[in-house]
């Protein structure tokens, strides 16, 4: 932390840090320093800086995950489902050619 190598500054320097970060003055350097708040960052905490979410991003990972291996099992689902009908399909159709009616009779050889 900044507090650990200068100095409070001057009241007259206070007002250097933005969004209540507090001015410490680098004797070494003969410079003004700022130690932000929480969300702030800046070299005088003029940035505004956005909660980040990637403590979620393992999650977001899952459910993404889980979205695209349903997604796959739909398609599999459904190509599984056109070949049996187009299968049950065909087969009726071969039994429809195979019958005649009661009245024809093969003829004998």
């Amino acid at each position: 932390m900044m507090a650990d190598h200068g100095a409070p500054c001057d009241p007259q320097e206070a007002t250097y840090c933005m969004n209540g970060g507090t001015c410490y003055k680098i004797l070494s350097m003969n410079t003004l320093s700022c130690v932000c708040n929480e969300n702030y960052k800046g070299s005088r905490c003029e940035q505004f800086q956005l909660f980040s979410m990637s403590s979620k991003a393992g999650e977001a990972g899952l459910i993404a995950a889980v979205v695209i291996v349903s997604l796959l099992i739909l398609v599999v689902l459904a190509f599984v489902i056109y070949y049996v009908r187009k299968r049950l399909k065909a087969k009726q159709q071969r039994r429809q050619n195979n019958q005649q009616p009661y009245w024809m009779v093969k003829p004998r050889v």
